[in-house]
């Protein structure tokens, strides 16, 4: 019984490997069970045993690419470190990442997709937007933020950074800019502004004794 069950959840893991990688190369858009069940090398039959609907794969690629997302954003927030470089360095780590997978990243945030997997897709919007309150309420007990509604803060925050990406992510858009580690601390400059003091500044953006010049920025 127990092989039986991990025989199982290695084909579910394949499936949603192979349909990750569609949406990868094309989007959701081309998301169909019969190109899924040919990247899986499994017949469609058995496709559709794991997942009875494209609609549920889909919702299941969300859940899954989306839930690394968040772990990787709440590992910086449980960090040591100043708030303020927490939300810089989650910022950063998120935009970066979802740069280097373009078509992917696109189709998670702003791709239109099925009614159904949208309530997904927010779902693990409102967890990313959670992590960054953490964060906030952090900042606020430190003296390095103002006083805030953090609720409201962490959605703008999380509103903020993922909009500055359309322009990059979007199919038929110029592309991955140049300096992508440039690209990346504008956005988590503008968003560490909107909840800074004025005048705060992350540790490692200080000017360094002695020196007119600012520290080399840590990287996520």
């Amino acid at each position: 019984m127990a092989t039986r069950k991990v025989r199982a959840l290695d084909k579910k893991t394949q499936i949603l490997r192979a349909a990750r990688s569609v949406v990868m190369d094309g989007g959701f858009q081309e998301l169909q069970m019969n190109a899924v069940a040919a990247a899986a090398g499994t017949a469609v039959g058995t496709l559709y045993r794991y997942f009875p609907s494209r609609a549920e794969l889909c919702a299941a690629i969300v859940s899954t690419v989306s839930q690394r997302e968040v772990d990787v954003l709440s590992g910086i927030a449980i960090a040591e470190g100043e708030a303020s470089q927490k939300v810089r360095d989650a910022v950063r780590a998120f935009v970066l990442r979802a740069m280097r997978g373009r078509r992917l990243a696109y189709g998670l945030i702003f791709e239109p997709i099925d009614p159904e997997v949208e309530s997904t897709r927010l779902k693990y919007r409102h967890a990313i937007a959670r992590v960054f309150e953490t964060i906030i309420k952090e900042g606020i007990a430190a003296g390095e933020f103002r006083e805030l509604d953090v609720e409201v803060a962490g959605a703008c925050l999380v509103g903020a950074f993922m909009e500055g990406l359309i322009s990059v992510l979007a199919p038929g858009a110029a592309g991955v800019p140049t300096r992508p580690d440039e690209f990346a601390d504008s956005i988590a400059d503008l968003c560490l502004a909107a909840v800074a003091k004025p005048g705060r500044m992350p540790a490692e953006q200080r000017p360094a004794v002695g020196t007119a010049e600012p520290i080399a920025l840590k990287k996520p």
